[in-house]
C-alpha cells in the first residue's frame, strides 16, 4: 500500500571523498506492506528507473533537517538499491517546504506504526512465556 509518493532529488554521502553525491531524481515512496505492517523507502530514477534507494524504514532511523535547507532530510540506512546491504547515509530534497515537511510527517507516521507493532510483539511475547511458566504437565496413571 502506497504511503507517500512525490518528485524529489536523493544523495548519498561518499565518506571517501568527503562530499554528497546526486543518486538520483524521480519520485519517492513509501510503501506499507499489508500483511507485516514494515515500511519501505524506494526511489526509481526518472527515465532509467533504476531503484536509487530501497530499504525498511526503522523506528529507530533519525531523520534530521540538512543544514541549511527547510526542504531536505538526512538519515541513516541500510540500503539494498545496488544489490548489496550496505550503509548509507542519505540526503533528500523536495521542491518546496511543504512537501518536505508531508514527506517527515509520513515517515514518523511509519515509524510510530513499526514502534507500536513492536510493543505489540513484545507484550505478545511476555503473555506466551507466562502462559508457558504456568504449564504443568500431570503424568498419566497406569491403568490395570
Amino acid at each position: 500500500m502506497k504511503m507517500f509518493c512525490l518528485s524529489s532529488k536523493l544523495y548519498r554521502f561518499d565518506k571517501d571523498g568527503n562530499q554528497w553525491k546526486e543518486r538520483g531524481v524521480g519520485p519517492v515512496k513509501l510503501l506499507k506492506h499489508t500483511e507485516s505492517g514494515k515500511v519501505r523507502l524506494l526511489m526509481r530514477q526518472n527515465k532509467t528507473l533504476k531503484i536509487c534507494a530501497n530499504h525498511i524504514v526503522l523506528s529507530t532511523t533519525s531523520l534530521q533537517e540538512h543544514a541549511g535547507s527547510d526542504k531536505s532530510w538526512v538519515w541513516h540506512a541500510a540500503d539494498f538499491s545496488d544489490g548489496d546491504l550496505k550503509d548509507e547515509l542519505f540526503a533528500i530534497r523536495f521542491g518546496s517546504v511543504e512537501n518536505a515537511q508531508k514527506f517527515k510527517e509520513i515517515f514518523e507516521e511509519a515509524q510510530e506504526s513499526l514502534a507500536e507493532k513492536s510493543e505489540e510483539t513484545t507484550r505478545d511475547a511476555e503473555s506466551t512465556a507466562t502462559l508457558l511458566d504456568n504449564l504443568n504437565v500431570v503424568p498419566k496413571e497406569d491403568k490395570d
